[in-house]
Formats: C-alpha cells, structure tokens, sequence
C-alpha cells in the first residue's frame, strides 16, 4: 500500500513537473518575462510627419505599443491618423502598410498644458510598460535606430541611452541659426558642473530621442514645462548616479514645410536658467561656496587699507571701509553655512530618493515573480 502511495506521489510529482516545463508554459512564462516596450510620441501640429513616424516604429519594433500625446494640436494631424487606423483614409505614401491592423497598437493621450515638458510628465505617469522609448514626431530621428536604444535597456541594463545625434550628421542636416552652437554650451555646461564620471562625457544633451527603463521613468520628477525637458531628465540621471550611454543616430532635418516649434532664443535662455536652478539645488555646497568667495572678495579688498592704515596709525579713519568690509564678509560666512547645511538636507533626500526606487523596483521583480 505505501509503495503504491509513493508510486502515485511520484506521478503527479512527474505530471505536475511535466506541465510546468510543457511548450505552452514555457511560452507563456517567457512572454510574461519579455519586457514590454512602449515608444511615447508628444505630438503638436505635426500634420505633415505623424503618420510617417508611427508608421515607421510599427515597423521597426514589431512588439512595441506606440503612445502618441496630443498638445493641443490645431492643424488635424490626431484626427487625420485616427482616420489611417480605422481605415477611413488610404495612406498614399505607402499603400502596402495595413493601417487597420495596426490599430490595436496604437494608444492615443492628452495634456491640455502646453509645453513638451508637461507632455513628458503626463506619459511618465500614465504609460506603463518595462522599456520606453521616447522621439519626437518631426520625422527627424531614424526608426532603424531604435532596436539599437531598445536593447541597450533591455539587455544591457541602461537606464538611460541617449540617442547622439551631434556625433553624426546633425551639423550637416540642421538648418537653424546658433542650434549647433547652443547645443555645444550646453553639453559642456553640463558636463563640467554635474558630470562627474571620469572619461565619460555626455555628447548630446537636447536629443528628444531616448530609451529609458522602468525605474528611470517612474522616479524621475518632472518639473520642466516647455523644451527643457532633456537637459531636466539629463541632469536628473546623472546626480542620481543612473547608468547611463551613448549611441550615435542618424539625424535629419525637417521635410519641407514642417516648421519647428522651438524658439531659439526664448527656449535657449530657459535653458540656460534650468541649469543655473539645477546646480543651486543639486549642487547647494558648490554654488554657495563660490557665492562666499565672492563675497569673500570685496571684504578683504574693503579690509586691507584698514588694516594698513590702522597698523601706522592706530587708529581707524576709514570707518565706512571697515563696515564694508565686515557686511561682506558676514555674507561670506553666511552662503558657506547656508550651503552646509542645504548639502546635508540634500544627501538626507538622496536616501529617501534611493529608498523610493528600491520600493518601486520590489514592486517590479514580485510582479514578475507572480507570473
């Protein structure tokens, strides 16, 4: 009897192990695993190029969900590629691709604040997927590019891969006056005051196209509202110590009649004054202690014919000098402490940053688990 217990134990120890490791499960249990990619698409007055772009990372990721954003667009472009996927209209630059078939793929989304920055933060929030993608929807960046991106994530273990595109043939293709040159400041503003990995420096700053992982996206706080964005995410990555990378895409400028929506100047100097804001916070022990010695500067220039006149005479005539000198050196003292004492609260909020992702990454790895 108890050998036929056994006997029966065995086989549906045998039966149980056999379904487990059965084709349909291994199948399934991988496709519970395999990430899931999610390219976020912000879209504004983009009639002449969305269809194009959507089309073009249909193809090139045959596995991906495609999230386009509207801001407010005026000139149609979410209707008329609403109308390509229900297959209202035929798709006159290529008329092979199935539009219809394509359509559960294709999410739709809205912010109702303007500015790319709010787009970026409302699809943060509400995309959720394992590895996501972001591009603009000008049909300047190369969909061939983006497998690269998408398996740095996903098999390197990035949290951040920048598409690069000033090491190629962005100084070829781009038209606008001081791009190219706005663009080399702020890589190297960057670079000097928030990088600091040795031989590692970041090339391209104000990308829009890049891969991201799911920790990234979901500990990243975006504050930025316009065209800041990338250098917001690009400082944000590099003080919370993300691995991050570099690949180099091809790049192209807008097709004709495609206008673009950055003002050189304007959105230039929001950028200039992002990075500023960053560094004071980020950085509070660095820019306060600059701010002391300049302080410190007049105080001993306003103190030296004080001292020299007081050591001939004993007496101390540059009375207004002297006061001068001890305001100034007051607020040197007082910008090193205030930078102290806003470092150590930022090193308390680092920790409770790093507790957050950790929690966020448990909740990740059970989700998997329970598959």
């Amino acid at each position: 009897m108890e050998s036929q217990q056994n006997l029966r134990e065995a086989q549906s120890a045998h039966t149980a192990l056999s379904s487990a490791f059965s084709p349909n499960a291994l199948q399934a249990k991988s496709a519970c695993i395999s990430p899931r990619v999610a390219v976020m698409i912000p879209c504004y007055n983009e009639l002449l190029t969305i269809a194009a772009v959507v089309r073009d990372f249909l193809k090139a990721l045959p596995l991906a969900e495609i999230y386009v954003y509207d801001n407010n667009s005026t000139d149609g472009c979410i209707e008329a590629l609403q109308q390509l996927l229900r297959g209202d209209i035929a798709d006159s630059s290529d008329s092979d691709f199935d539009w219809v078939a394509a359509n559960p793929r294709v999410h739709f989304g809205s912010e109702l604040r303007q500015g790319k920055g709010n787009v970026v933060r409302t699809m943060f929030r509400e995309v959720d997927s394992d590895v996501y993608l972001m591009v603009d929807a000008d049909c300047t960046y190369d969909a061939a590019d983006a497998s690269r991106l998408v398996a740095a994530v996903a098999e390197q273990g990035y949290d951040m891969v920048i598409g690069d595109r000033l090491s190629s043939s962005y100084f070829a293709e781009n038209k606008r006056r001081f791009h190219g040159v706005g663009n080399k400041l702020v890589r190297q503003l960057i670079n000097s005051l928030f990088n600091r990995r040795r031989g590692e420096r970041v090339q391209d700053i104000m990308t829009g196209y890049r891969a991201f992982s799911r920790d990234f996206v979901k500990t990243c706080p975006v504050l930025s509202k316009g065209f800041e964005i990338e250098t917001e995410i690009t400082v944000h990555a590099l003080f919370n110590n993300f691995k991050i990378t570099s690949l180099t895409i091809a790049y192209h400028d807008r097709p004709q009649g495609s206008t673009s929506k950055l003002n050189t100047y304007q959105d230039g100097m929001r950028v200039l004054l992002l990075i500023f804001n960053l560094f004071r916070s980020c950085r509070p022990l660095l820019f306060f202690s600059m701010v002391s010695a300049l302080c410190m500067l007049p105080a001993i220039g306003f103190l030296i014919p004080v001292l020299l006149e007081y050591a001939s005479t004993g007496i101390v005539y540059k009375l207004p000098s002297f006061v001068a000198s001890c305001v100034f050196l007051m607020l040197a003292v007082w910008s090193f402490f205030t930078g102290l004492i806003l470092d150590t609260m930022n090193q308390n909020q680092r920790k409770l940053y790093e507790l957050s992702a950790n929690l966020i990454n448990l909740q990740d790895v059970k989700r998997h688990s329970d598959c």
